[in-house]
């Protein structure tokens, strides 16, 4: 199982070409010895996903009984995903439609690349400074969590 870990800043070319940080490419080669990546929308923004955990989490949709729900994962997380593999620079090509959803388009290109432990958050840095503005302050009007942690 792959763990990814950190938080790396870039910015997308103009051919729409994201880089992803070599940490997250040797773990990723590490643990599957693969070069190849999911992108799918997520919550926020790009979510990139080793192509075995994408083909897990695909089963577990795939295993849920037909209602609107399994739809609903169908047409916001199944349907918009692109696998890719890196070019000789280590970039990834997004897909316009993935950049519309992260808020990537135009002139806005600078982005932030999360290591969320399985998975890569791929996102709008002005989005990222403010979403991570506000967990912060729910995270302080529950202090019990980060205790509970012992963080």
């Amino acid at each position: 199982m792959v763990t990814f870990r950190g938080k790396f800043y870039n910015t997308i070319d103009p051919k729409g070409r994201a880089s992803i940080p070599a940490k997250f490419r040797d773990e990723l080669a590490a643990a599957y010895g693969d070069n190849r990546l999911v992108l799918t929308e997520g919550d926020g923004g790009i979510v990139c996903y080793p192509v075995p955990q994408w083909e897990e989490i695909v089963a577990r949709i795939d295993a849920l009984p037909p209602t609107q729900d399994r739809e609903d994962l169908y047409m916001t997380t199944v349907s918009p995903a692109v696998e890719c593999s890196f070019d000789k620079q280590g970039r990834v090509q997004l897909s316009h439609s993935l950049r519309e959803h992260a808020g990537l388009v135009g002139e806005v290109r600078d982005f932030v690349a999360i290591g969320l432990n399985n998975k890569i958050l791929l996102m709008n840095r002005n989005q990222h400074a403010a979403q991570r503005a506000e967990a912060q302050e729910r995270l302080k009007q529950k202090p019990e969590v980060r205790y509970n942690l012992g963080l």
